[in-house]
């Protein structure tokens, strides 16, 4: 098969799709290619289960299939606005009031703690990788390396679940808040269908409309679009220190009265529902490939965002809690009405302003983020390698962002936020899991260095930590007591001790690491099970439907396209070796052969 047949739908210039460019692979020419393929379904699945990528391919040899570099014009200081522009949106302007109210009471503040402990853990993993792979794959790419192809693929799909969702949510609360800007509700401005199912008959053209407006900006520039992302999230900022301020002008103590009224189960809940304040952060790390100076820029830039995103969202907590009683906070626009309660109707004005501003860069930071996961992950060809095409003017994913956001529009036409985000939630906090455990199985095993003896001792340690977290999560879940806590705590200590004193580490980051490792990272693995152990039954049935049909495309296609492609890489690799083997050999370049000048 020609370098063609494999690049082909990422070279060619424009968008036009035809065959070639979504399934050029040997295994799809024909269907007798096929079935002679899908017949050999399970050694192409042991192939791609225990083969991983490393940093060299995911830097060099994968990006290059973009045929286009995307144009590294980030720094820090673009990353951090892009981390707060990415995370705070509908998070905390809807779902504060909506968690405070029906689980955690003016105890949300605690909520928002233990998910931004979370979601810092997640941020120091995130770091590590996207120093030392800087590529648009982000969480994909890292996952490959570490935990090979199967297991990155279905992250992968759940990346991008996460990302539609999320857009669909925050598309769907600028609704909410622009109809309090025009003194209406939210439901006037959407088309009522009463004979769907409420949860999906509140048609929302004009999140629609937003989304549409968010594809242009994403696709004409990342630079672009940094420099509106700043400019609309230094007036965000001001919004949300007049918020914090006039709203503690107003604050009645007596509010705080009954602090935990649902209890711990409530605030844990509760916290397991807000991680979806802090999604968006991960999309940072996707703007490697973008960004100047990698290993100063994304530790500043991913860190300092997440702290600052941390303080605002439990000083904003506090004062919405502080000013209105807990049962009367409005769970659309809780803080506009939580003006108009003290009095102050003319503020709700500003709030709401300051909340479709917010909620704008979390729609456009998304759109940037998810379209370079699509690309990185269509470079591999698990989805079609149309999607993996740079725009050579532009220098952005166009085919990427377009498909996605058109995704996410139809998202966001139909579906209630309750049921996005928890569903959201779900995704999230099972991809943050798998990267945590990546990063231990970066540190502590390397293809020969790591003794076989080791190895299994690194296996026993995470199978703890994961099981001991798997139960500390279940019995959480499913009793009030506190013995499963006695064995399964103690067990994730001996699985973690037993990895940070019985195996040495057998490679050290060359630029920023985790601190702390392994306890850091294990820690994020416990609190990120333990969160979804918080979650709906009903969110999880949803969550196992999308796996299952991720698995169905990837044993149907994403598996043999995926395979074609690494091997027909593999050997172009080793006829290129061959190559400048041979012509060492006849420059005499290799030793073996002596090259005398002629004497005639």
């Amino acid at each position: 098969m020609s370098r063609m047949g494999i690049d082909g739908g990422a070279r060619r210039r424009g968008c036009a799709p035809r065959r070639e460019d979504f399934f050029p692979e040997e295994s799809f020419r024909s269907f007798g290619s096929y079935s002679k393929a899908f017949k050999e379904t399970p050694w192409r699945l042991k192939d791609r289960v225990l083969t991983r990528s490393n940093d060299n391919t995911e830097l060099v040899e994968v990006k290059a299939r973009s045929s286009h570099e995307m144009k590294k014009t980030l720094n820090w200081w673009d990353l951090i606005w892009f981390g707060i522009g990415a995370v705070i949106g509908s998070g905390i302007f809807v779902l504060t009031g909506l968690e405070a109210r029906d689980d955690a009471g003016p105890a949300v503040v605690l909520s928002y703690v233990v998910s931004g402990i979370s979601a810092l853990l997640s941020v120091f993993c995130y770091t590590e990788f996207a120093v030392e792979i800087p590529v648009a794959g982000g969480s994909f790419a890292y996952l490959r390396v570490e935990l090979g192809d199967f297991v990155a693929f279905i992250g992968a799909g759940n990346i991008l679940l996460e990302y539609v969702i999320g857009g669909a949510a925050v598309a769907r609360s600028w609704t909410s808040y622009f109809a309090t800007l025009c003194n209406k509700k939210p439901d006037d401005f959407r088309i009522i269908v009463h004979k769907m199912n409420p949860d999906y008959g509140h048609l929302d053209p004009i999140a629609v409309g937003i989304l549409i407006i968010i594809t242009i900006l994403a696709v004409y520039s990342t630079k672009g679009s940094s420099i509106f992302n700043y400019i609309a999230s230094l007036f965000h900022m001001v919004v949300i220190v007049f918020i914090i301020i006039a709203g503690l002008i107003n604050a009645k103590t007596e509010n705080y009265t009954d602090f935990v009224p649902y209890g711990v189960r409530g605030v844990f809940k509760a916290s397991a529902v807000l991680f979806f304040a802090y999604v968006g952060f991960d999309a940072v790390s996707t703007m490697a490939e973008e960004t100047k100076n990698p290993a100063k820029d994304i530790p500043i830039g991913l860190v300092g965002s997440m702290v600052l995103t941390t303080t605002l969202y439990c000083l904003l907590a506090v004062t919405l809690c502080l000013m209105q009683p807990y049962k009367t906070i409005d769970p659309d626009a809780p803080f506009s009405v939580a003006f108009s309660a003290v009095g102050w109707d003319w503020a709700k004005y500003i709030v709401a302003l300051g909340a479709l501003k917010g909620m704008t860069t979390v729609l456009l930071v998304s759109a940037v983020g998810q379209a370079r996961y699509l690309t990185h992950i269509a470079r591999t060809h698990m989805m079609p390698p149309w999607f993996a095409h740079v725009h050579e003017k532009t220098g952005t994913p166009v085919n990427a962002t377009v498909t996605m956001l058109a995704a996410t529009a139809i998202i966001a036409f139909f579906t209630n936020l309750g049921i996005l985000a928890n569903l959201l939630s779900i995704s999230t906090l099972f991809i943050f899991m798998l990267v945590a455990l990546g990063i231990l199985v970066r540190r502590y095993y390397s293809s020969g260095v790591t003794t076989k003896q080791n190895q299994i001792k690194l296996i026993v340690c995470l199978v703890i930590i994961l099981g001991s977290s798997c139960g500390i999560a279940a019995y959480w879940a499913s009793s009030d007591g506190w013995i499963g806590y006695v064995i399964a705590g103690p067990l994730w200590l001996i699985g973690t001790g037993g990895l940070w004193l019985g195996v040495p580490q057998a490679k050290q980051p060359k630029l920023w690491g985790v601190p702390l490792v392994p306890w850091l990272p294990s820690l994020s693995i416990a609190i990120n099970i333990f969160l979804l152990g918080s979650i709906d039954k009903q969110s999880f049935i949803r969550f196992l439907a999308w796996t299952g049909f991720l698995l169905v495309y990837y044993v149907f296609v994403g598996l043999h396209a995926s395979y074609d492609t690494a091997k027909q890489f593999e050997t172009q690799k080793g006829t290129k070796e061959a190559e400048a083997h041979w012509n060492k050999v006849e420059e005499g370049v290799d030793g073996k052969v002596s090259h005398t000048p002629s004497t005639s």
